[in-house]
C-alpha cells in the first residue's frame, strides 16, 4: 500500500498519525522456520539483512505478514548511508556490517496472521492486532508509535526530523489495506535552499533537453561541494533551459572547481567530495555523465531534508536568483534541526545495544 503526499496533516477525527520511517520498506513473511523478506518492488532482501532473520522468528507468530521498514540506528539518529551499503555483493562484507552496523525493523501493519487474510479489515483493527502480536517483541524488532492525537503528531513532525524521521504518516482508522493504491497519506519536510548552478546532464529521452541541474554549496574552506540535482522539468522547460544555459558552457572548463571530475582525473577522496558524473554500484549501469557550466547561475530549489552533506532526495526547482552571489550559496543558510534522540522510540540505550547483541 502506497501513500499520497499531502501538504498539512488532515484535520477532524477518524485519523492515526505515524512517524515516516526513512529505510527501506519491506514486507515481511514468517511461514514457520522460513522468513522471507520483500523489498518493495518484490526482491528478496534476506541475504542483506542475515542478523535479522532469527530476532524475526523469535518475535512472530508462525505464520503471518507483517509491513514495516527496515532502518539503521545510530546515535545521531537513522542512517540511510549505512543501509544503502548492506546492498553489497560479497556475503562477507555483509556479514562485517551486519555486525558493525545492526538493522532494526519497525512494524506498523499486519496484512495476516494464521488462516486470517487481514487487508479487508479495518486499520484500526489491524493496529490492535499488531499491538498484541508484537506485545513482547524485544530490539532489533520494534512496533512504530501510533496517535490520534492531531498535536502530538505535529509535535513529531517537527522534534523527530533531526533523527532521520522525514515526516508523519496519516492513515483513516476505517482504511483497508489496499495494494498498490495510494490510500494512505504523507506530510513531508520541505524546506528552500540557494544553490550553485555548475553543470547539467542531457535528458535521456531528447539529448537537445535538459535532464537534471547540478547543485552545488561553498563549504566552510571555500571548496564547492556537489550536493544534489534538480530535475523534474515540464518537456518545454527542458527545451528552453538548452538554450538558456548555453553561453554557461563556454569556456566551463576554465577554472571550474570540479574540473578535475570532468577530465576524469581522481578526486579528494574525502567522503564530502562526490564526483557529479561516477560510476557505483547504486547507479547500474545508467549514463551520469555530465556537462560543466560556469559556476555563475544561482537557482533555489525546494528541498526534503539533508542526509550528510547531500540532499536525501532530488530537489524541485523554485526560481532562478539573479539576485544573489554564487559565494553566498553556503551551507550556514540550511536550516539545522538538533537531533532528536530515537530512544524513546527504540528503548534506552542499554536495551538498545543488549537487543543488538542478540
Amino acid at each position: 500500500m502506497l501513500a499520497k503526499r499531502v501538504e498539512e496533516l488532515p484535520g477532524g477525527e477518524g485519523w492515526i498519525f505515524e512517524p515516516k520511517w526513512d529505510g527501506f520498506r519491506a514486507l515481511i513473511f514468517r511461514d514457520g522456520d522460513e522468513i522471507f523478506i520483500q523489498s518493495r518492488d518484490e526482491k528478496p532482501l534476506n541475504r542483506y539483512f542475515p542478523e535479522l532473520l532469527e530476532p524475526l522468528r523469535s518475535a512472530l507468530p508462525a505464520r503471518c505478514v507483517l509491513d514495516g521498514e527496515i532502518v539503521i540506528v545510530k546515535n545521531h539518529g537513522l542512517d540511510f548511508e549505512a543501509l544503502q551499503l548492506r546492498l553489497h555483493p560479497a556475503a562477507s562484507r555483509v556479514r562485517l556490517l551486519s555486525q558493525q552496523s545492526p538493522a532494526s525493523v519497525v512494524f506498523f501493519d499486519v496484512l495476516a496472521e494464521g488462516d486470517r487474510n487481514l487487508c479487508a479489515q479495518s486499520f484500526h483493527v489491524r493496529r490492535r492486532i499488531l499491538e498484541e502480536l508484537l506485545s513482547s517483541a524485544l530490539p532489533p524488532i520494534h512496533l512504530t508509535p501510533a496517535t490520534s492525537d492531531s498535536n502530538l503528531a505535529s509535535d513529531w513532525f517537527r522534534r523527530f526530523e533531526g533523527a532521520g524521521l522525514d515526516g508523519v504518516m496519516a492513515k483513516s482508522v476505517t482504511g483497508t489495506y489496499e495494494p498498490n493504491k495510494r490510500t494512505m497519506l504523507k506530510v513531508k519536510h520541505e524546506r528552500d535552499c540557494d544553490c550553485v548552478v555548475a553543470g547539467f546532464r542531457w535528458y535521456k529521452k531528447d539529448d537537445a533537453a535538459i535532464g537534471s541541474l547540478l547543485l552545488g554549496l561553498y563549504d566552510d574552506s571555500g571548496s564547492l561541494q556537489h550536493v544534489g540535482v534538480c530535475a523534474s522539468f515540464s518537456a518545454e522547460k527542458r527545451r528552453e533551459l538548452s538554450g538558456f544555459l548555453a553561453p554557461y558552457r563556454e569556456n566551463a572548463l576554465l577554472n571550474h572547481p570540479w574540473r578535475q571530475w570532468a577530465e576524469h582525473e581522481p578526486a579528494t577522496p574525502e567522503p564530502a567530495r562526490r564526483m557529479p558524473g561516477g560510476q557505483s554500484r547504486w547507479s547500474q549501469g545508467k549514463d551520469l555523465s555530465w556537462e560543466p557550466l560556469r559556476p555563475e547561475l544561482v537557482v533555489e530549489v525546494a528541498y526534503d531534508h539533508m542526509q550528510g552533506s547531500r540532499f536525501r532526495h532530488t530537489a524541485q526547482f523554485r526560481r532562478w536568483r539573479p539576485d544573489k552571489k554564487p559565494a553566498d550559496c553556503t551551507y550556514e543558510q540550511l536550516e539545522v534541526v538538533p537531533p532528536q534522540e530515537l530512544f524513546q522510540i527504540f528503548g534506552t540505550r542499554e536495551k538498545l545495544e543488549s537487543g543488538h547483541k542478540r
